[in-house]
């Protein structure tokens, strides 16, 4: 059943929208009945009050079917919008709890197609589901057993076709659902390279490569409508087929009906019920395509939706463990490993080990993929180590509970993201219940209060998606605010000050010496390195060296020569 089961929450809403169905299906199946009264009873016999009686029998019945559809439609819709509401937060909140070691395995526009178009699928499913899918298998099956009440011999034409038909619908069902879960597959890359389009669409005209970019899309959209197209191929051709079958029915029925009618073993009445009921068993019949697609598509989707569920478990749920108190900062690595291969072939991380004391301001520098970053999202459990032990006080983090060990580190990510929304909401961010002084120091020490004042709405300034109507600079100093915010034990800054120039830089850390907190920067520039208490170089996942600036320069090459790279002699740094 897969994500279906969310149904069993809407258990009653759903058994009065069945009641309500087959309230419908009893008028729409005694209706022909009542015909075969009309003109045996009636019409032949020339007994205008019979024809009266069954049509005014007929309306009534009609009238009850109306109101039941009616009901049935606010019932259905009620049980597919409040299950798919169900599913979407479900999925969020395993997104949100899970794990990067689990998340990673799915793309981001993945994520989005299923938590979107395909919560979708399964909504639509319920609704036409309850509303109509489960009509045609009772339609047909009603209708061969009111045939056999009418006449046994012409009703044995419907018994031989039907398991046929079923036979041949279960077999497209089954292809079917192959197919549109290889569609949500392609649409979820046709959203991949839309989303890294919209994204970059600046470094693409910088670039010039609108038009291979436009191929590369065209490519995978050419891909998409191969497969939707081979899919619904196989959807009508099963129509045609169908009606084939059922006309052929029809004409050899009224072949053998009317002997029947001349030798007077078959009342015209009764026939044109049987007909009656095979026209209702082929309009059933027809919509099958429908039915198949609905649900190969709402197969694929509840598969795709179950797949986030059972690989993202939460195993980040929310702690139930009392806050623990305030912690000194004191940070140690022994022995850490780490990769984010599941097989750990390609170790990002190999025994590293270190130790910085509560308070210390510590540089970590290295090449562009030596592991400096990997060491950040380790120190609050975004990771987590195949060997070694990270610790934090003294005690391996896996001891503490997981929020509140979060809630007292502040990281500052080398892309920095800010969300739609104001200026204030985005510093009050890191602490939301935070008061205005609160907020004004802290961009204060982040050295962007005085841009705002200048801004037309200051602190009520808009920020679009991404801070896109920000500087680089601008959005990196409105990060580092929200994690000043905090007041962390422990603060984490990767390469966030990239993009401000020497003096703004020299204003922050200056700025930083009145937090209690101990603080690691990842940097590039050796005018921030020398002002920390230890410096720690890194090299294809191992520590090389550390140290302080005047203990590295005296003896690590490494540090000489990322030095001498920044054209700044010893003298110059100090002058």
């Amino acid at each position: 059943m897969g994500v279906f089961t969310f149904l069993k929450n809407y258990r009653p809403i759903v058994m009065l929208s069945v009641f309500l169905v087959l309230i419908e299906l009893s008028v729409e199946l005694f209706h022909p009945y009542l015909l075969a009264r009309i003109i045996d009873d009636g019409i032949l016999q020339g007994d205008l009050s019979v024809v009266a009686m069954w049509g005014a029998v007929m309306i009534g019945l009609t009238l009850i079917a109306f109101v039941a559809g009616i009901i049935n439609s606010f019932c259905a819709t009620h049980a597919g919008q409040s299950t798919g509401y169900d599913i979407r937060s479900q999925l969020f909140k395993r997104i949100q709890y899970s794990s990067f070691d689990h998340l990673k395995q799915f793309a981001t526009s993945s994520l989005i197609m299923r938590l979107t178009n395909d919560i979708t699928q399964i909504q639509n499913s319920i609704v036409m589901t309850l509303r109509y899918l489960i009509r045609p298998p009772l339609v047909v099956a009603g209708a061969i057993v009111m045939s056999f009440v009418i006449n046994i011999r012409l009703a044995l034409i419907l018994l031989v076709l039907i398991p046929i038909l079923v036979l041949l619908i279960g077999w497209i069902f089954r292809k079917g659902s192959i197919y549109f879960k290889d569609v949500q597959k392609k649409l979820d890359q046709v959203n991949n390279v839309m989303r890294e389009n919209l994204l970059g669409f600046k470094l693409i005209k910088a670039f010039v490569r609108r038009k291979t970019e436009a191929e590369r899309f065209l490519a995978v959209n050419s891909e998409l409508k191969k497969k939707l197209v081979h899919t619904l191929r196989l959807m009508e051709v099963s129509q045609p087929v169908l009606l084939f079958s059922m006309n052929g029915a029809i004409i050899v029925i009224l072949w053998i009906g009317s002997e029947s009618i001349q030798t007077g073993a078959l009342p015209v009445g009764d026939l044109v019920a049987i007909v009656n009921y095979i026209l209702r068993i082929t309009a059933a019949l027809t919509s099958i395509p429908m039915m198949i697609m609905t649900f190969s598509r709402a197969k694929a989707s509840s598969d795709r939706l179950m797949e986030v569920m059972d690989k993202c478990e939460g195993d980040e749920k929310k702690d139930t463990t009392p806050s623990i108190s305030r912690l000194k900062g004191q940070v140690a690595f022994k022995h850490v490993s780490f990769s984010y291969d599941t097989d750990h072939e390609s170790p990002v991380l190999s025994d590293v080990s270190f130790f910085i004391e509560p308070g210390q301001r510590v540089a970590v520098l290295g090449a562009t993929g030596s592991g400096k970053s990997t060491v950040f999202q380790l120190i609050p459990r975004l990771y987590r180590p195949y060997s070694g032990e990270v610790l934090l006080d003294g005690k391996d983090i896996k001891s503490y509970p997981l929020k509140s060990l979060r809630s007292q580190i502040s990281y500052v990510s080398q892309e920095t993201i800010l969300f739609t929304g104001t200026i204030r909401e985005n510093i009050c961010w890191g602490k939301p219940h935070a008061g205005e002084e609160e907020m004004i120091q802290a961009a204060k020490d982040a050295q962007i209060h005085d841009v705002i004042m200048k801004l037309p709405n200051q602190y009520e300034s808009s920020v679009s998606q991404r801070g896109m109507n920000l500087s680089g600079g601008q959005k990196q100093r409105i990060a580092i605010a929200r994690a000043l915010i905090r007041q962390p034990a422990v603060l984490l800054l990767d390469d966030s000050t990239s993009a401000l120039d020497n003096k703004t830089e020299a204003r922050f850390l200056s700025r930083l010496n009145h937090y209690q907190c101990t603080t690691i920067m990842i940097t590039q520039k050796i005018t921030t390195a020398i002002q920390a208490d230890q410096i720690i170089l890194f090299d294809h996942g191992k520590i090389v060296d550390q140290g302080s600036h005047e203990e590295l320069l005296t003896r690590s090459k490494i540090y000489q020569t990322l030095i001498e790279s920044q054209g700044r002699s010893d003298e110059g740094l100090y002058g």
